[in-house]
């Protein structure tokens, strides 16, 4: 990838804008890391930013954001894992 976002920062907020859950690198929550291992989710690069949560029907965003607000293209991916 041409110009990738630096060591990203992961924000997860609500519909109202509250934040519900943030990630800068994504082993460093040991709960979350385990969850996204067990998907098989888990990001090739320790400096890359993962959330594994479980959420009600809703609007959501999510705000990737580079290293001190760098720029440069990212990538966020949305799975349903089912029950």
């Amino acid at each position: 990838m041409s110009n990738p976002l630096s060591n990203p920062t992961l924000e997860l907020r609500n519909g109202d804008g509250v934040l519900l859950a943030a990630n800068n690198d994504w082993q460093d929550d040991p709960v979350q890391a385990a969850k996204l291992m067990a998907a098989g989710l888990a990001p090739s690069n320790n400096l890359e930013a993962g959330l594994a949560v479980t959420l009600p029907p809703g609007r959501y965003t999510a705000l990737l954001v580079g290293e001190n607000n760098t720029t440069g293209i990212g990538l966020v991916e949305v799975y349903d894992l089912g029950p």
